[in-house]
């Protein structure tokens, strides 16, 4: 973390938390960090290990106003959305008042992730809030550009890659996925509403012969630094091994990796390449 940063560290921080390993290290570096976070949790979603020992309170996803009521209550305006969420149906969510008029709101303008959560910052923004992203908390967490562990892409493979960010970028224009996966220059499959662990499982029964194939994984042009990078961590590089897959290739800069250390070991073991890879197009300001 940079020394602007640690200047403008909140002294309270509210963790609106999904599942997976990102929100118990957010809790953890403001532990370390001297900030009081409390946690939002989500019945079926987060973690209970997540909320021991905190602040927290347990919630339901459709239950938006008394979220807000909570968070003010304790003071804060300093917010941050992680970890994974299984979008629920309306059925599932049973909106309260502040959560339908948000529906009433937006009507089909949120058809994509993107459009949804940039309906939900909006409307947080609205109410007072600032919102962050966890790479601002946590040190080493975006994906640094060039190869990451000693092995690198073959020519071949190289093509994959530039084939895949081709791809990935019009996948990601139309707000339906992150990632892909090529192999023999063919697109063997995208990422679409199963996520990208389930692309990969998914991608092994469509190979063809020979050269193992690439998962390309790059942020959408238009997606929201704060609230969704495109995430890898060692369980990705886990299930590209047993899926038969080569290398990946993950937007430097524009994404996050989790367990670095860990994603290297992996690799460097089973002979797989992980590189950081750049595009112009997909340039932060």
């Amino acid at each position: 973390m940079s020394a602007a940063q640690k200047s403008l560290k909140p002294q309270k921080l509210g963790i609106i938390a999904g599942g997976g390993h990102l929100p118990a290290m957010l809790v953890r570096a403001c532990d370390e960090q001297g900030i009081e976070p409390f946690i939002i949790a989500f019945e079926g979603q987060t973690s209970p290990d997540l909320v021991r020992d905190h602040n927290h309170m347990w919630t339901r996803l459709g239950a938006t106003g008394a979220v807000i009521k909570a968070l003010n209550n304790h003071q804060i305006k300093d917010l941050v959305m992680i970890g994974s969420m299984h979008r629920p149906t309306l059925a599932e969510l049973r909106p309260d008042l502040k959560t339908t008029e948000f529906f009433a709101k937006i009507a089909l303008k949120a058809l994509g992730d993107n459009d949804l959560l940039a309906n939900i910052r909006t409307m947080l923004e609205e109410e007072g809030f600032a919102l962050h992203g966890v790479h601002k908390f946590i040190d080493d967490l975006l994906t640094p550009e060039g190869i990451i562990g000693k092995h690198k892409p073959s020519k071949a493979q190289l093509i994959y890659i530039q084939r895949g960010i081709e791809a990935a970028e019009q996948l990601g224009m139309l707000d339906i996925g992150q990632s892909v996966i090529v192999q023999e220059g063919i697109i063997l499959g995208v990422e679409a509403a199963e996520g990208t662990n389930e692309l990969i499982k998914r991608c092994k029964h469509l190979k063809r012969k020979g050269r193992k194939g690439v998962l390309v994984k790059l942020c959408k042009p238009q997606q929201d630094h704060d609230l969704d990078l495109p995430t890898i961590g060692p369980e990705t590089i886990e299930l590209a091994i047993q899926n038969d897959l080569g290398g990946v290739a993950v937007h430097a800069g524009h994404s996050l990796m989790v367990g670095r250390e860990d994603v290297i070991c992996i690799a460097n073991k089973h002979k797989l390449f992980v590189i950081g890879i750049n595009s112009e197009e997909h340039a932060d300001d």
